[in-house]
């Protein structure tokens, strides 16, 4: 049989000054098992912290149809004599 792996996403409240002290340690648990956190002042909640939630990967093939267009005429462009004046220049260094 597989091994399953289970994220436990729990809630925890801490205080500000927990928060505080432990700041990193709790945001890092966030990232790993998820969950949320609710930050009290004076037993208040104040502020919750949670998972950013993140959109499905698109691939890029496409991006750009419909949205750009090339001139026939851009395509069709003679371009040799930029070629001769590399050349030239190399030629020029040398």
């Amino acid at each position: 049989m597989g091994h399953v792996n289970v994220r436990i996403m729990k809630h925890q409240v801490v205080s500000v000054t927990e928060f505080k002290a432990r700041c990193l340690a709790l945001l890092d648990g966030i990232g790993e098992r998820g969950g949320t956190i609710t930050i009290t002042k004076r037993g208040r909640p104040l502020a919750s912290v949670g998972p950013v939630r993140r959109s499905a990967w698109k691939s890029p093939e496409g991006a750009w149809a419909g949205k750009a267009t090339i001139a026939d005429d851009a395509l069709e462009a003679d371009t040799s004599g930029l070629w001769e004046v590399l050349r030239e220049r190399k030629e020029a260094r040398s």
